[in-house]
């Protein structure tokens, strides 16, 4: 009898997952538009006089993404055991990140004189860790849903990614005026990419993912409207009331 030749497996080997490359593009933007404003004046000592909870936001949003991409790639390269084992740390990390988006907000308000785009960057400030909260929340709710989990995953970062974008966009592309609706649109992009991936995958988009979208995509369309208001900006210094130190 003669010998059978072996099989080869031409689609053996690693690739990277749909959402180890969706956080690659979020990294994109918070390092890129964060290391225009922020880490690249940091080190080479051109920006000076920041008060310590803005470097201690920073620390909390980098390590997040740091966090969100290692898991990404322990998913992506099937430790699931060495993923699911830093999931308790990634609630801590989490949590602070809702904290010190808050915590930052409210010092913000406390210098603001609200001119030019002030109002508008205000309520993406003010909305952003409440959303990330819930979002985050139902992910955990949803963890024996590992598609599911994932992508909640990814929607909640996508409610945080708006700084970053913004960077990227104004001291990138030389944009002068702070690009809103073009933020609004990019994060829009990548949120219907996941949603386009659940359905490709489930054969159905789940309704976490439907309203965990909801939460992001709703505000977005209250933005102009809410913030041109007097009682948006008395609302603003009413935050900015409470913060201690300057």
């Amino acid at each position: 009898m003669a010998a059978t030749a072996p099989t080869i497996d031409t689609r053996s080997g690693w690739r990277p997952s749909f959402h180890l490359v969706m956080v690659l593009v979020m990294c994109a933007f918070v390092f890129g538009g964060f290391g225009m404003s922020y880490l690249a004046p940091v080190a080479a000592g051109t920006r000076t006089g920041d008060a310590p909870i803005v470097h201690f936001h920073g620390l909390v949003f980098f390590s997040w993404m740091l966090l969100l991409l290692v898991q990404s790639l322990l998913v992506n390269v099937k430790d699931v055991k060495l993923h699911r084992s830093l999931g308790t740390f990634g609630i801590a990390i989490a949590t602070l990140v809702v904290m010190m988006g808050a915590f930052i907000t409210i010092a913000g308000a406390s210098i603001t004189d609200l001119a030019g785009s002030g109002p508008q960057v205000f309520f993406l400030s003010v909305v952003a860790p409440p959303s990330f909260a819930v979002i985050f929340a139902m992910a955990i709710r949803a963890v024996c849903k590992m598609q599911v989990h994932r992508d909640l995953i990814l929607i909640a970062t996508i409610a945080l990614l708006m700084p970053g974008i913004n960077r990227v966009y104004m001291l990138g592309l030389g944009i002068e005026r702070v690009p809103v609706i073009e933020t609004y649109l990019t994060m829009d992009l990548m949120l219907a990419g996941v949603l386009w991936q659940e359905r490709r995958v489930l054969g159905a988009i789940s309704r976490e993912a439907w309203v965990a979208s909801a939460i992001v995509v709703v505000p977005q369309f209250l933005n102009l409207p809410v913030s041109a208001t007097q009682g948006w900006h008395d609302f603003i210094y009413w935050l900015g009331s409470f913060a201690w130190y300057a």
